[in-house]
């Protein structure tokens, strides 16, 4: 198949879809009706694996880095915390509002083996958490 087969593109936009839909899904913010301690959302992430490490990216825009929690958990990295809302919005006429709000939390299967949170630090506006895996 080449780009100008019809097969190729239509396959293409349609996974693009899906996986922005799934996206979408997952972050769709629910307000509560007071503070939950259930997660509302879900933030996005990317993970990639070197010979050394595993990287996760997972995108808080906004997200204080004192609210935010990592730790592996039986075989899986779980990152939480809360995103809160700004102290604006309180008297502000909201035109838009679509980034999520409160508590999030994201559980990722790790691949086999034992892994070492390395420090994790927020680059561009996502959390950047390097894995070091042990022997």
């Amino acid at each position: 198949m080449t780009n100008s087969d019809p097969r190729a593109w239509m396959w293409s936009d349609a996974v693009e879809m899906l996986l922005r839909a799934e996206r979408m899904r997952r972050q769709t913010f629910q307000p509560t009706g007071g503070r939950s301690h259930q997660p509302s959302w879900e933030p996005p992430v990317d993970m990639l694996e070197t010979d050394h490490e595993l990287l996760v990216f997972a995108a808080l825009p906004g997200v204080d880095p004192d609210r935010i929690k990592v730790s592996i958990q039986n075989g899986s990295l779980l990152i939480s915390g809360e995103r809160v809302l700004p102290p604006q919005l309180r008297t502000a006429l909201i035109h838009r509002l679509e980034l999520p709000q409160g508590r999030f939390e994201r559980q990722l299967a790790l691949p086999p083996g034992r892994y070492e949170v390395l420090h994790p630090s927020i680059v561009n506006g996502c959390l950047a958490i390097a894995l070091r895996k042990l022997a």
